[in-house]
């Protein structure tokens, strides 16, 4: 799939947003969002910080659309899109960011 084609049985969403969970250190909390920065997929990675390496992150997957939800605010929206617009320049799909 190219980094822009969406089918019925995937859509490419990409990194917008890495942080750590406020209910613990341990676990990452990832959100993709589409290219229009109108959707979004939160995922949740858990690691040990003191011994461990941390997980994969890559600058973009593909998901199924029925997994995305909307993205509440214009202000997030256009935040996520920003977001995507520049990792999709600077990096390839699979790339580890």
């Amino acid at each position: 799939m190219s980094q822009t084609e969406t089918t019925a049985e995937a859509e490419q969403v990409w990194m917008v947003e890495r942080t750590f969970s406020a209910d613990s250190p341990h676990i990452l909390v990832i959100v993709y969002a589409t290219l229009d920065g109108a959707r979004y997929l939160q995922k949740e990675r858990a690691f040990n910080r003191f011994g461990g390496s941390a997980p994969e992150v890559t600058a973009a997957i593909d998901v199924a659309p029925d997994d995305l939800r909307p993205v509440e605010t214009a202000d997030r929206r256009e935040r996520y899109a920003t977001e995507a617009e520049r990792m999709r320049t600077r990096h390839e799909p699979d790339t580890a960011v």
